[in-house]
């Protein structure tokens, strides 16, 4: 089947990027990224590299992350008014899933401009399929508030879930995670750590919560981006209720 690239027009282009490897790019996403009057990045050092490695001469990178977001929206809507394309990347995967991007996307179609979303990579895909946990239905949890009340209502959410569970951890807070979900959890609970996506060292970890907990204690200090799959929580009445 031919491939015939699209006329880029007065829009916003969600673009995702690699999570590791940089062949999982699409020729789409190649093409939005060479077209466009802008390209608004969490890092602009960091996505001058990655365009740099495709041959790719940014007409303008613009600084869109959580500090900036609101700015650059505003920025961005100007550009938009004035006929020009603007595309919006993150450092890795999809934006708004788990990065920036959410607050502009949502002030560009407020404002009554067109929206355009590529697919491509997220970490929480390949991750939930490669568990062997099952796959319908899900729920995706991102990133756990840090401390406090909304950190342990989260959890008790999440432990008491009846679907397969998919959140975001950093490596430095894994074993803190882990350590939770198991006293809230039951510790034999069955669980898969994904590790470093795509890249040359990607794992999966399979086993109970304990058992995983044990293994990646002895591995400190932990490194890597971390997704943990967790299964649901079987009912009363269920012969294997937790």
């Amino acid at each position: 089947m031919q491939w015939t690239p699209e006329p880029v027009q007065n829009k916003l282009y969600v673009v995702p990027t690699p999570i590791g490897n940089r062949g999982d790019i699409t020729l789409r996403a190649l093409h939005i990224l060479r077209s466009v009057s802008a390209i608004a990045c969490e890092d602009t050092r960091h996505t001058g590299q990655l365009l740099k490695a495709y041959g790719i001469i940014p007409r303008r990178l613009l600084r869109c992350d959580e500090h900036t977001e609101v700015q650059c929206a505003e920025t961005i809507l100007q550009l938009l008014r004035n006929g020009d394309s603007v595309a919006l990347v993150s450092d890795a995967g999809t934006p708004g899933i788990s990065d920036p991007g959410s607050f502009l996307i949502r002030r560009v179609v407020e404002s009554g401009y067109s929206l355009t979303v590529l697919p491509g990579a997220v970490a929480l895909i390949p991750a939930l399929v490669g568990s062997t946990l099952p796959t319908q239905p899900f729920v995706f949890w991102g990133f756990l508030p840090a401390r406090g009340s909304a950190r342990q209502q989260r959890l008790a959410d999440i432990a008491a879930c009846p679907w397969t569970s998919v959140l975001y951890e950093a490596p430095h807070r894994l074993l803190r995670l882990l350590e939770e979900l198991c006293r809230l959890s039951a510790s034999h609970r069955r669980v898969c750590i994904a590790r470093e996506l795509s890249k040359l060292h990607e794992e999966f970890l399979r086993g109970t919560l304990a058992e995983c907990y044990q293994l990646l204690q002895q591995r400190q200090p932990l490194r890597g981006e971390y997704v943990l799959i967790l299964e649901g929580c079987r009912r009363e009445g269920n012969p294997h209720h937790i």
